[in-house]
C-alpha cells in the first residue's frame, strides 16, 4: 500500500479498476503511486495505433483520462465525502509520435476543490521525451 494524497492505495487495486472496459482493451496497467502523483503505461500496438502505425490521439487521451479519473475518485473517497467524479474536460496537445513499446502517464493534481478537480498529464515514452501533454477536468457530484 502506498499514499496518495491521503488515500491508501495498492498498484493490486488500481490494477483491478483498469480491467474493465475500454481501459482493459488498450492494456492501460498502473505502475507507480507516489504521495501526489500516480503513474499508469499503455502499449503502443495494434489496439492503440492509427493506419500510419502510429499511437492514435484517442489512445493518449483515454490514457489520460482514465489515470485522472482514477485520481480523482481515489482522491474523494480518501476524503469519505460521499462524492465522485466525472470527466467535465479534457484536452491534449500531442507533440510528438510514437511507433512501438510503452508510453508512460504521470498525472499530478493542479487544482482539487470542492466542485471540480484539474489534473496535468504528461505523456512520455521510454527514452522519457514528451508524447502529449493533457490536462483533465473533473466534475465532483454527490
Amino acid at each position: 500500500m502506498q499514499e496518495f494524497l491521503g488515500a491508501e492505495i495498492s498498484l493490486e487495486t488500481l490494477n483491478t479498476v483498469t480491467k474493465m472496459g475500454m481501459s482493459s482493451f488498450l492494456g492501460i496497467e498502473f505502475t507507480e503511486v507516489g504521495p501526489d502523483y500516480l503513474i499508469a503505461k499503455m502499449p503502443v500496438n495494434d489496439r492503440t495505433t492509427q493506419p500510419m502505425g502510429i499511437l492514435h490521439g484517442g489512445a493518449s487521451v483515454v490514457l489520460a483520462e482514465t489515470i485522472g479519473s482514477i485520481a480523482s475518485n481515489f482522491y474523494v473517497t480518501a476524503k469519505k465525502s460521499g462524492k465522485y467524479c466525472v470527466g467535465q474536460s479534457i484536452n491534449a496537445n500531442h507533440i510528438r509520435s510514437a511507433k512501438n513499446g510503452f508510453v508512460y502517464a504521470k498525472c499530478t493534481p493542479l487544482h482539487l476543490g470542492r466542485t471540480s478537480h484539474v489534473w496535468n498529464i504528461e505523456i512520455k515514452n521510454e527514452e522519457k521525451k514528451l508524447i502529449c501533454q493533457s490536462r483533465l477536468t473533473m466534475a465532483v457530484l454527490k
